[in-house]
């Protein structure tokens, strides 16, 4: 059981309260917010994070305290074997046995499959990923080891961003943890808030409004036409970026009330003219870290051409697994894998900055970007493979049947997100409307608070970051 909307506006202002009215205590009100927060769920998987903490904790100081590099190494290979062996036990023993099985059945030596029964902990990747660029900043001697047990668990378990990211690296989050946290100007509580509202309103108006129309195109798409089909791949399109944006801007303006400042994780998308551009601006926090630690790791641009396609593919190939343990989304990293690479071999150089506001010529490229990466999504979003060429196959049927009301809603969200996405790229800024006169912003408040009561009545639909 997680923290619904209601449950989360309760628990927050007890928090902020107590943490800027005892300063002294913050860290040790962070953790025990963060603890409860996550417990709250299923408190038998605080263990995990715990695990994980004394782990990275105590292989953080060995790698600083010494200079012998064999020692030091050993010592990083020791937290990498610890979170990859908890990550891969809780999320992908079963997947990986239940490939095994299949790979000997079908030579006639199957009929052996150990499984386990377990549930996987919420935001495990998350944390488990947070925790290793910890050490491994250590070890590149990115930043000195934390003495304290307490800064590290804070680090570790912060809980505004604990269960959906942004992934934080221990260069940008630990400094803050350790270092004296000055009471939000207006400004900062204003943006804080606005961003918390924002993110209700992607999430709740959105992307739980889009939700029943692409469960049902998933849930049969041999039934469907191509066109509601269509309509259903462009829903999913909004409700992953509303849903998964929403919570990032949840994130952000909760951490900034408690005098943080997290990364920013998406740069309005959906606007991008290639590929590249658009994981420059997608899940920020993920793509650096696959960048820095294991694209780079890897060999990155050096050794050739081969290689550096290679190395884009077997890294967008494991970021692609990193969501999740089906070989659905190991075909979706696959394929973005082979974007980049076309991309990079045939794609005339751009230099713009990644949020450039996109002009009339980029139109044509900004429109194929978003329907290649469409049409991964359904890979994505798909249950199996056969549901998956169950879709795509679908395209084919030729009917024109279609809900007229499941038209207006999609394109209702898909031309708000459109709005949102155009008002922050112009304004440079994730909450433009805190800058806009009385009028406007008296009138987009209002709207958006009714939407959200309007919406909030239906079935809680789960954030889906959750499960990765």
């Amino acid at each position: 059981m997680t923290f619904n909307s209601l449950q989360f506006a309760l628990f927050l202002p007890i928090v902020v309260g107590l943490y800027w009215w005892k300063p002294k205590l913050q860290n040790w009100l962070l953790l025990a917010a963060s603890y409860f927060f996550y417990g709250f769920w299923d408190p038998r998987f605080l263990g995990l994070i715990l695990a994980s903490t004394i782990i990275d904790y105590s292989v953080a100081r060995g790698i600083d305290a010494s200079d012998d590099d064999r020692r030091r190494r050993a010592l990083l290979m020791v937290s990498l074997v610890a979170n990859l062996g908890i990550l891969g036990i809780f999320k992908y023993f079963n997947f990986f046995a239940d490939s095994l099985d299949s790979a000997l059945d079908s030579l006639g030596a199957g009929g052996f499959k150990p499984s386990l029964d377990i549930i996987l902990p919420v935001g495990i990747s998350f944390y488990t990923f947070q925790t290793m660029s910890y050490t491994i900043d250590v070890y590149r001697r990115r930043l000195p080891a934390e003495k304290s047990k307490l800064n590290v668990a804070v680090y570790v378990a912060f809980f505004p961003q604990l269960v959906a990211g942004p992934i934080e690296r221990a260069t940008h989050l630990m400094p803050q943890v350790t270092g004296n946290r000055s009471y939000p100007v207006p400004d900062k509580w204003v943006e804080g808030i606005a961003l918390i509202a924002l993110g209700i309103f992607k999430k709740v108006v959105l992307a739980d409004a889009v939700a029943p129309i692409v469960q049902r195109a998933f849930d049969d798409p041999a039934s469907q036409s191509s066109l509601t089909l269509l309509l259903a791949l462009y829903a999913f399109a909004v409700q992953i970026y509303a849903d998964f944006s929403g919570y990032s801007d949840v994130a952000r303006g909760t951490a900034m009330l408690l005098g943080f400042d997290l990364i920013e994780n998406f740069r309005q998308p959906y606007l991008s003219r290639n590929i590249t551009v658009f994981w420059r601006t997608w899940h920020i926090s993920l793509s650096n870290w696959l960048r820095d630690y294991l694209y780079i790791t890897l060999g990155g641009n050096r050794g050739g051409t081969a290689k550096t396609y290679r190395n884009l593919f077997l890294t967008m190939l494991l970021g692609g697994l990193w969501h999740g343990s089906s070989w659905n989304f190991v075909i979706w990293g696959a394929l973005h894998g082979c974007y980049l690479a076309f991309e990079r071999a045939f794609r005339k150089m751009d230099d713009r900055p990644a949020d450039v506001m996109p002009g009339i010529r980029d139109i044509p490229n900004v429109l194929l970007t978003f329907h290649l990466v469409c049409f991964a999504w359904i890979f994505f979003r798909a249950n199996t493979f056969g549901q998956a060429a169950d879709y795509i196959a679908g395209f084919t049927n030729l009917g024109v049947g279609f809900d007229i009301g499941d038209v207006i809603i999609v394109l209702g969200a898909i031309g708000v997100s459109f709005f949102l996405d155009f008002a922050q790229r112009k304004a440079k800024s994730h909450v433009p409307m805190v800058n806009w006169r009385p009028i406007p912003l008296g009138a987009a408040l209002g709207t958006g608070i009714t939407a959200i009561i309007l919406f909030s009545g239906g079935a809680a639909v789960p954030f889906l970051y959750f499960q990765f």
